[in-house]
């Protein structure tokens, strides 16, 4: 695989010129890009995959919400809809975007919009909210945000630059200094100092940004519907893992660091679970016989088991949630909340 993608090298240059021009003609002011007088925070990373944007989404919606009316605004990857749309209660992933339906699951009272155009959908909440958190929209450049957070994965940090289709990247490299905030996520919680020292190097952060590093923290287990679960797992539990993210391999690390008896159900990114996928789960579980047994998936992914199609067959599983926030590593925590806060009260 990593051969074909070697000779997909000539499209990578076709497809870096195309984003070059494109970034050239928004920072010259041939494309416009809109700016709005209130805080917009972006969330983004450069690369295709999971860097722990929805993680740090959440964190901003803690850090911020008790002093101020938030929403948070994002594409709605997946989603069936179209246009600008305001989550309720009962919005489905089919409707919202799994990620888009996390936050409204996890924060009720909070308002989760999605609309393709960023900048229409800032119009429409701009009225009634002190700042708007937009989740993955760091290539939007139709909009002018006001602090710009990327994230890179620790795990892909050493990779090559190479743009997609032969590499990750959604554009080059040098869009990197755009960004306000550089944070390294999924760190290891041991990281040395030489090895930061190395990632930064790699990363040559510019002198008008602030990095950190962070790791996972991943929270006690609870069941669909949030009820907390105790002693979930232990080294006799078999494991049935069920993943549609873009990279579940520190989840799968975790769980094998608990038992060594872990079965992996994985799919793409966003994958959308088929009554063929949850049967072949519900019945290789059955078929196991292990005394201790469970299943574990991720907080996005569950939002796509509660499709109608699927509930009949998903409520009589024992699924299990671990949901997963993030901690600064060498105490940047609060030189990070401040540098958010500080931004926000300019407003």
């Amino acid at each position: 695989m990593k051969f074909l993608r070697w000779l997909l090298i000539p499209f990578s240059l076709i497809y870096a010129l195309v984003t070059a021009i494109r970034n050239w003609c928004y920072d010259r002011g041939i494309f416009k890009s809109t700016g709005f007088d209130m805080p917009l925070i972006v969330v983004g990373n450069l690369d295709v995959g999971g860097a722990g944007k929805s993680p740090m989404t959440e964190y901003l919606i803690r850090l911020l919400k008790g002093n101020y009316k938030i929403a948070t605004l994002s594409r709605g990857y997946g989603r069936i809809t179209k246009g600008f749309l305001l989550a309720s209660g009962e919005s489905k992933a089919s409707d919202i975007g799994d990620e888009p339906a996390q936050f409204k699951h996890k924060f009720p009272d909070l308002d989760v919009a999605v609309c393709e155009k960023r900048v229409d959908g800032v119009e429409q909440l701009k009225d009634d909210h002190d700042v708007i958190i937009l989740d993955d929209a760091y290539q939007h450049r139709a909009l002018e945000p006001g602090m710009s957070i990327l994230l890179f994965d620790y795990s892909r940090v050493n990779e090559p630059h190479f743009l997609l289709p032969a590499g990750n990247l959604r554009e080059p490299f040098g869009g990197r200094k755009r960004a306000d905030v550089i944070i390294i996520s999924k760190c290891p919680a041991s990281l040395t100092d030489l090895e930061q020292g190395r990632v930064i190097k790699r990363i040559k952060p510019y002198p008008h940004q602030s990095l950190f590093f962070t790791t996972i923290n991943y929270l006690p287990a609870q069941t669909l519907y949030g009820a907390p679960v105790t002693n979930a797992i232990d080294d006799q539990t078999t494991v049935f893992l069920l993943t549609g993210i873009a990279n579940p391999k520190p989840l799968l690390s975790h769980l094998k660091k608990q038992t060594p008896l872990v079965v992996h159900h994985n799919y793409p990114d966003h994958h959308s679970f088929s009554l063929k996928n949850i049967s072949k789960l519900a019945d290789e579980f059955s078929a196991c016989a292990s005394q201790k047994k469970v299943i574990i998936t991720t907080e996005k992914d569950a939002q796509r088991l509660g499709e109608q199609d699927l509930l009949a067959m998903v409520k009589k599983l024992p699924i299990l949630v671990l949901p997963i926030g993030i901690s600064f590593l060498n105490n940047g925590q609060q030189q990070f909340d401040e540098l958010v806060q500080t931004y926000v009260r300019q407003y």
